[in-house]
């Protein structure tokens, strides 16, 4: 079974809230490979299907399961948050993983428009001078596995995050994610992980703030006397490898 194999079924096993959202999470993330009916250069044409009067295009995250529904056919392979965003300007459903993998299902073009709003939400971003540094104390099991999943997609971004309470200095606390050394100019994409993972935990009305700093300064090592020490992956591989998030465009 692929991860959104088990993410659809557990969500099925389960009817909670939160599992449904971890589904589509797993397929924001998911490379996918869509079915065309044309592709001709930097625009491509999708293979379309008509269902009690919604349209719906067809894509597998394998493509042995493209092939065997299909057979030979062109396709277009891109990450599910850039394929939902394409189907959403457009008003069209996903039909996915038709017909017999365990996830196969057809999502309404509502759906489809739902995941793409929840995507676009932005973190907000403001100065807060902190007054006290504490450990981190019981946090959902939910946010911290929704967390460690977020932070392994962002490998290379940064060294090391560390999760500690906080309170501010008009008397606010909360929670603070502090990253150590991220790479000039992926701050905006490691601050959006963090925000989906509260989001997709089922945890958005929570609060987890985040700061970037440097290892050299002072609250770093304060976070790091205090905090939950969170090290982020390391580059799998220095190949560069083709992106899934900069798709064809459709018509």
């Amino acid at each position: 079974m692929t991860p959104l194999d088990e993410a659809h079924a557990h969500a099925e096993a389960t009817g909670a809230d939160t599992d449904r959202l971890r589904f589509f999470e797993r397929l924001a993330e998911a490379e996918l490979h869509l079915l065309l009916d044309d592709a001709a250069g930097e625009t491509v044409t999708p293979r379309l299907f008509d269902v009690d009067g919604a349209r719906y295009a067809l894509a597998f995250d394998l493509p042995e399961r493209l092939e065997a529904f299909a057979g030979a056919a062109p396709t277009a392979t891109l990450s599910g948050r850039r394929l939902a965003g394409l189907l959403a300007g457009e008003t069209l459903g996903l039909g996915l993983n038709l017909e017999d993998a365990p996830s196969a299902q057809l999502l309404p073009p509502e759906a489809v428009a739902w995941l793409v709003e929840t995507l676009s939400t932005a973190p907000a971003e403001e100065e807060r001078r902190i007054r006290e540094i504490a450990p981190p104390g019981a946090l959902p099991d939910d946010l911290l596995t929704a967390l460690d999943g977020k932070l392994r997609l962002t490998a290379g971004l940064a060294r090391t995050a560390y999760l500690a309470g906080v309170t501010y200095e008009d008397g606010v606390r909360s929670h603070v994610l502090g990253i150590v050394d991220a790479v000039p100019g992926a701050e905006a994409d490691l601050a959006r992980a963090v925000s989906e993972a509260l989001i997709f935990s089922g945890l958005e009305a929570g609060s987890l703030d985040v700061t970037f700093l440097r290892a050299s300064q002072p609250l770093a090592a304060t976070l790091a006397r205090h905090g939950l020490r969170i090290d982020l992956p390391a580059p799998e591989s220095a190949v560069q490898l083709r992106d899934p998030d900069a798709p064809p465009r459709l018509r």
